[in-house]
C-alpha cells in the first residue's frame, strides 16, 4: 500500500534519493485483543466502524519519535496545514508522526460530528451519555449541533455556505430535526398501537 502515491513525481524522486523517508506502522500491534481489533461500532449507532483512540494512542506512543517533535493528526476539523509549517517542521531534527485514521465527507457542508467508540472511558473522558441512552432523535439533534458548532468555530469558511444554503440559522435547523425527529417517532408508536 505505501508508498503509493508517494512514491511517484516530485516526491517519489525525493524518496529514492534519501531526502525524505516513510516508514507505515501497523496499527494492529497495538491492539490488545486476540483478534487485533483496532476499530468498534459508533457510540450512538450508525454505519461503519470507528478507530479506537486506546490502540491509535498506543501506536504512536510506540513509534520512534524524538523528544519534543510534533505528532500531528490530519483532520479537516484542524487548522490548514500550510507551506510555511510545512518548511518549519522539515527544518526540525528526527522524525515527524503524521496520522491519519478519518475520512469525513462534507456533503452536507459541515464538519462531522465527534465520533466515539469503545472503551467507554479513555484518559479520563467519557462518551457523552446523550449517545448512550438509546434515544435516537436526540442522539441526531446532538450530532447536528455538535457539527453545527464544530463548523462555525474552526471553519468558518464552510460555515458560511450551509447556513447561506439551507436558509436558517442554526438552532432554527437543530430544532427543525428535533421536531421532525420526535413526529416520526411519534407516528410509528401510533401505528403500532390500536384504539
Amino acid at each position: 500500500m505505501f508508498p503509493g502515491p508517494l512514491g511517484v513525481s516530485l516526491a517519489g524522486r525525493a524518496l529514492a534519493s534519501g531526502l525524505w523517508a516513510l516508514e507505515a506502522h501497523d496499527i494492529r500491534a497495538s491492539a490488545t485483543d486476540r483478534h487485533r481489533s483496532v476499530d468498534d461500532t459508533p457510540a450512538g449507532g450508525g454505519p461503519g466502524m470507528v478507530l479506537r483512540a486506546d490502540v491509535l494512542a498506543a501506536a504512536i506512543d510506540a513509534a520512534d519519535v524524538a523528544p519534543g517533535r510534533p505528532r500531528l493528526l490530519m483532520s479537516p476539523r484542524g487548522r490548514p496545514l500550510t507551506q510555511t509549517q510545512v518548511m518549519e517542521l522539515a527544518a526540525g531534527p528526527g522524525p515527524l508522526i503524521l496520522a491519519s485514521g478519518t475520512e469525513e465527507s462534507f456533503s452536507e457542508g459541515l464538519l462531522e460530528y465527534p465520533q466515539y467508540t469503545r472503551p467507554q472511558e479513555f484518559e479520563g473522558r467519557q462518551i457523552p451519555e446523550i449517545l448512550v441512552s438509546g434515544d435516537h432523535a436526540k442522539v441526531a439533534a446532538w450530532r447536528l449541533a455538535q457539527s453545527e458548532a464544530l463548523t462555525a468555530a474552526r471553519r468558518p469558511d464552510l460555515w458560511a455556505r450551509p447556513r447561506q444554503r439551507l436558509g436558517a440559522p442554526p438552532m432554527e435547523i437543530s430544532m427543525n430535526l428535533i421536531q421532525q425527529l420526535e413526529k416520526e417517532q411519534f407516528d410509528k408508536l401510533a401505528a403500532t398501537k390500536t384504539i
